[in-house]
């Protein structure tokens, strides 16, 4: 290959990367926008709300929190106290023990005054076998909570039990290590309530991080920003993503994905198409491409809705070990779902679903990481060669980086006016300040744990769902 021939192509490389750079900032900037709007509808439309009518309705439709559960024994009772301390009428709390090896199971019993009852579990979707059985409380202070405790089957599995075990018209499908606001459950239901010609089949909400928070009695008393720098810019990757981002795609009737962390799912809807799929680590994301793959190709009209309020808080990793594990199991649960669900992907037959939300799923999600590693490949090359415009170079990486920065600072901003959860003084100037060192202490991580992914994905056959080793948010204080 002559001279001529490898510098034509190089030009061709370098205008194929122009061109998705640019896209990827104009859809940004386009999500941005839309999100602005439905976050201010929202807003706007939820201020006439009188959500004690939900809260105090008998009438209100009734909802099953499942909330799996595998060696949670240092924060388990905590964090069913939580569950149980809702504000709403109509609910119950099952506990799937999906055959933890600790003393998880014996805790709830002593703290629940727990006994065995017989159950004929429903099995419309097939589990794992019962292990101890199901265990109802002898006090009527917790007549909402029933736990389960069968052998080990995983998280998918173990949601599928629940969906069994539950009687209600809808699932409120949560960690169980989460935090949810004392009013999460009647906001979360409401767009199930208001009657248009779409059917609502599911519900996500606001995923905060909860670490270095004021948590007692399972209540949040006191929001702060933790001290560690990963965990901080979490945040800030979090903001953007839920404020900028997810509401957009709410706005288009776009929405891929529900947070594994707190969703509400018209159960009947999720029993039709199969539960949880237990051969997956994306079960979160793969049952909402389901479910509506299922809806378009029943003709039927529907909404995955979102609620921007923060209802609901989590822990973040606070390692980079842990931070990389989560992060690979995330980009091989997109592969496997798109991958799994490829018929969609460019296919008018779907609609939007299938000409807009897969292929941006596709371009710039699955595929984002991987073009980015050859784009750094390709900048190493003309290096070497010595065809480096660095004049051009520089200022695009400059402009790529403060592109990135204002982001941030508009997410902040976004944050500050709306739901405002920082209000501690000079909370949101170190925010400010983090944007301009996030992209080095986040992002070259999150690209290596997406290329991780990917070769895990490929070359490697154990399929691993990923370490998470949680520290409880019980346990801190400020």
């Amino acid at each position: 290959m002559d001279t001529s021939t490898v510098k034509i192509i190089l030009q061709i490389l370098h205008y194929l990367f122009f061109g998705y750079a640019f896209a990827a900032i104009t859809s940004y900037i386009v999500l941005s926008i839309l999100s602005g709007k439905e976050t201010l509808k929202y807003l706007k439309k939820n201020s006439f709300v009188n959500y004690k009518d939900i809260l105090s309705s008998t009438e209100s439709p009734s909802i099953t929190i499942i909330a799996p559960a595998y060696n949670e024994s240092l924060n388990i009772v905590e964090n069913v106290r939580s569950l149980l301390s809702n504000h709403y009428a109509n609910y119950s709390v099952v506990i799937i023990n999906d055959g933890s090896r600790d003393d998880s199971l014996e805790k709830l019993i002593e703290s629940y005054d727990l006994e065995k009852i017989d159950y004929v579990v429903n099995e419309k979707l097939k589990t794992q076998p019962l292990r101890a059985g199901v265990f109802k409380s002898k006090n009527p202070a917790f007549e909402k909570l029933m736990v389960v405790d069968k052998e080990n089957g995983g998280k998918a599995d173990a949601l599928n039990m629940g969906l069994n075990i539950s009687k209600s018209k809808y699932v409120a499908c949560i960690d169980v290590d989460c935090l949810l606001l004392e009013d999460a459950l009647q906001k979360m239901i409401k767009p199930f309530l208001e009657v248009t010609d779409s059917k609502v089949i599911a519900t996500g909400g606001v995923i905060r991080i909860a670490n270095s928070c004021v948590i007692r009695g399972g209540k949040l008393i006191d929001v702060n920003l933790p001290k560690n720098l990963l965990v901080q810019s979490q945040i800030l990757e979090y903001l953007r993503a839920f404020l900028l981002g997810r509401m957009a795609w709410s706005r288009l009737n776009g929405l891929l994905v529900i947070s594994g962390a707190f969703g509400i799912f018209d159960k009947e809807i999720a029993i039709k198409v199969g539960g949880y799929d237990t051969n997956t680590v994306g079960e979160d994301m793969e049952i909402i491409v389901r479910m509506r793959r299922y809806m378009e190709e029943q003709g039927r009209k529907y909404k995955v809705s979102y609620i921007p309020d923060p209802l609901c808080w989590t822990e973040a990793p606070d390692t980079y070990k842990i931070f990389i594990s989560q992060r690979n199991r995330w980009t091989r649960g997109t592969i496997e779902t798109l991958k799994k669900h490829r018929k969609i992907g460019f296919n008018p037959k779907y609609g939007s679903f299938g000409l807009l939300s897969y292929p941006y799923w596709l371009i710039f999600e699955r595929l984002a990481p991987i073009i980015e590693a050859v784009g750094i490949i390709y900048f190493t090359i003309l290096v070497a060669l010595k065809e480096v415009r660095w004049e051009f170079a520089l200022t695009f990486l400059l402009l790529s980086y403060l592109f990135s920065v204002l982001f941030s600072i508009v997410a902040i901003y976004s944050e500050e006016l709306t739901f405002h959860q920082y209000k501690k003084k000079g909370t949101g100037f170190k925010l400010v300040l983090l944007s301009a060192l996030e992209p080095f202490v986040l992002h070259p991580f999150i690209l290596y744990a997406a290329i991780r992914g990917n070769i895990d994905y490929y070359f490697n056959k154990k399929k691993k769902w990923g370490e998470m080793v949680r520290k409880g948010l019980s346990t801190v204080e400020a």
